[in-house]
């Protein structure tokens, strides 16, 4: 080859490198996230990353194993400009890259690290109690108890009182109360309210009344309810019985980890047998870094 023809190659060589970095794009940067207490999602659903610049929410890739030290990457300037981190829970098929309601640890940079807490976007879980006693009032025709009140639960105090006290939750979240019948965890319904009717209630009986608290009685399951694993009515004796936290969009079927209360029911029955629950504090945190 001539050395024409070798300055021609060597120079099209240089003009074909300089096309392609051109064309990267942004250098990226990488956060890395530790946390503590959060658990692998399997139900559809992904945690994701964002941080705020300049008001304005920035989405990393979603994830779903927390474990280890998870890597996630933006675009250098925005992480530079950052002034604080958010973790949310997206839905199943979430395509809007928007942060979802369900905000689960958040903090704010400080150099290059943001402490991540729950707490502050959830609710303090630092004090909750808990009660419910097995009943099935709504089969009980004209307020006579039929007799099977293994079958059901209320998280009740005596016949007119909330026998749960949780804080408020914020907006993206509610409570779910569940029953673990071994082969089957079924639902008992979500709730906010815990003075209030809850949005379950699916396999009640009829002829009796739904009390205005959280709970349900497990004695039918309906034909527009596509349930197997277990046949109903079912005995809530003997069994655990637990609260969740939930994002409550999530589509995921499944309790989520966050369970402040919970107890086994007993082999007793009626409001004059209640069964306390215990309490967990025990919730998330984390740590986000970014580079030097």
């Amino acid at each position: 080859m001539t050395k024409t023809k070798l300055f021609i190659a060597a120079l099209l060589f240089g003009v074909l490198c300089n096309s392609c970095s051109s064309d990267d794009g942004p250098p990226v940067a990488t956060i890395e996230l530790e946390t503590i207490g959060l658990k692998p999602l399997v139900g559809g659903t992904a945690y994701q990353g964002w941080i705020i610049v300049n008001g304005q929410a920035v989405g990393t890739g979603k994830f779903t194993n927390p474990t280890g030290v998870v890597r996630l990457e933006v675009f250098a300037s925005d992480l530079a400009d950052a002034t604080e981190f958010v973790l949310t829970v997206e839905s199943v098929g979430d395509i809007d890259n928007e942060p979802s309601d369900a905000k689960i640890l958040k903090g704010n940079f400080n150099g290059n690290s943001a402490q991540l807490t729950f707490s502050p976007v959830v609710a303090d879980l630092s004090n909750t109690t808990g009660q419910f006693f097995l009943a099935t009032p709504t089969d009980n025709v004209g307020g006579t108890d039929n007799g099977n009140d293994e079958f059901g639960v209320w998280f009740m105090d005596g016949s007119n009182a909330p026998g749960l006290s949780l804080p408020a939750l914020a907006s993206g979240w509610k409570y779910e109360g569940w029953v673990d019948f071994g082969t089957k965890i079924l639902s008992t319904g979500t709730f906010s309210d815990v003075s209030g009717v809850d949005d379950g209630n699916f396999f009640k009986g009829s002829g009796g009344t739904v009390p205005e608290f959280p709970g349900e009685d497990f004695l039918i399951i309906p034909s527009q309810v596509p349930i197997t694993g277990i046949t109903l009515p079912a005995t809530v004796t003997s069994r655990k019985v637990f609260i969740t936290v939930e994002p409550f969009q999530d589509g995921d079927p499944a309790p989520f980890f966050i369970e402040p209360l919970s107890a086994v029911a007993g082999i007793t029955t009626g409001a004059g047998n209640p069964v306390t629950m215990q309490s967990n504090t025990v919730v998330p945190s984390g740590i986000v870094k970014r580079p030097n």
